[in-house]
């Protein structure tokens, strides 16, 4: 399998460090059309996929249609019926499967989570956790008696036989890129295609409004503080599909087909753009960005000094990775970029 890939930047030269894997595809599944272009080859999709790996797999079902069989990163699954005990691993599946209009009996949680995502709170109630997203406790998945187990290959690869043991389980190739094509492998295996299909028309038609809205092109730059690291984003992240799919250039370091690049404390003049947008992954005083954004070099940054910077919810911006987080992104987007009246 090919990877999705994070960059590692020094000052004058791009050097590549591959970290995570995933892909960086060409072909597009829905349309060679530019974003809000309809195909009707493609049943009239107005959003555009950019994954040829991952728009192999799903079901050839008919929309809604049981029994069936979804090809998926790890193999094929029979589904006998349509799922009502739906355990996800990732915040992806869950933001996918609240948004079709379901609710998980399990779901595995993030670094410095507890529960549902504060954004999604108002979306479901009483989900067990069943452990981390790297530490997953198959006992509490086992105990929730799922029909249906939504993950990916790069989460729990090595948990798939376990996991398959317990119940029809449906694994994505990654989280997060490409995650509109990721969000419909997930309406495959609850046979809510079309459903899913009118979603992400709904979030093209919402990001073509909100580039209408903003003044100019600014160049934005996405970055993200990890324990020990510092990304700038790429392309192949979620967050930098919304801002392709809004029409909005990126830093030429991080206009790259890879999920991020990652620079040091004393690279972060690579962090530039026109308007910058930063979060933390977790608790804040795991990561060096207070140490960074008080410091000299960040606050010589053009768009600091212009107060075109901004801290972000990262649990949207960069852990969203669906159609409910998406649109919220919009929203954010649109607050930040649009003239205030």
């Amino acid at each position: 399998m090919m990877g999705s890939r994070i960059r590692t930047a020094v000052v004058g030269a791009v050097a590549l460090g591959v970290l995570l894997t995933g892909c960086s595809g060409g072909d597009t599944k829905a349309s060679d059309n530019g974003p809000g272009d309809t195909d009707v080859a493609t049943g009239g999709r107005l959003f555009s996929t950019a994954d040829a790996e991952t728009a192999k797999l799903g079901s050839d079902a008919a929309d809604g249609a049981f029994p069936r069989t979804v090809k998926h990163a790890l193999g094929e699954t029979k589904l006998e019926k349509k799922p009502e005990r739906i355990v996800v691993l990732d915040s992806g599946e869950l933001d996918g499967v609240l948004a079709l209009g379901l609710t998980p009996v399990g779901m595995a949680t993030t670094a410095g989570q507890s529960g549902v995502p504060s954004y999604l709170a108002g979306k479901a109630q009483g989900i067990q956790t069943v452990g981390g997203i790297s530490e997953l406790n198959l006992e509490a998945i086992a105990n929730l008696k799922p029909d249906l187990i939504l993950g990916s290959k790069l989460r729990a690869n090595d948990l798939y036989d376990k996991l398959s043991a317990i119940a029809p389980t449906v694994m994505s190739i990654r989280p997060g890129f490409p995650w509109k094509e990721d969000f419909l492998l997930v309406a495959d295996a609850v046979g809510e295609e079309a459903k899913a299909t009118g979603l992400l028309n709904e979030y093209q038609k919402r990001a073509n409004e909100v580039k209408g809205k903003v003044d100019g092109s600014p160049t934005i730059s996405l970055v993200r503080f990890r324990p020990g690291e510092i990304r700038l984003y790429g392309n192949k992240s979620f967050i930098g599909v919304i801002v392709k799919d809004i029409g909005l250039p990126r830093p030429k370091v991080q206009d790259v087909e890879d999920l991020a690049v990652e620079v040091s404390q004393e690279n972060i003049g690579q962090a530039d753009g026109d308007r910058i947008y930063y979060s933390s992954y977790g608790k804040p005083e795991t990561t060096d960005e207070s140490k960074v954004v008080n410091g000299n070099l960040w606050k010589s940054l053009p768009a600091v000094k212009a107060g075109h910077v901004d801290r972000v919810d990262d649990e949207v911006w960069f852990l969203g990775l669906g159609p409910i987080g998406a649109m919220d992104v919009l929203s954010d987007l649109e607050k930040l970029l649009a003239p205030q009246s």
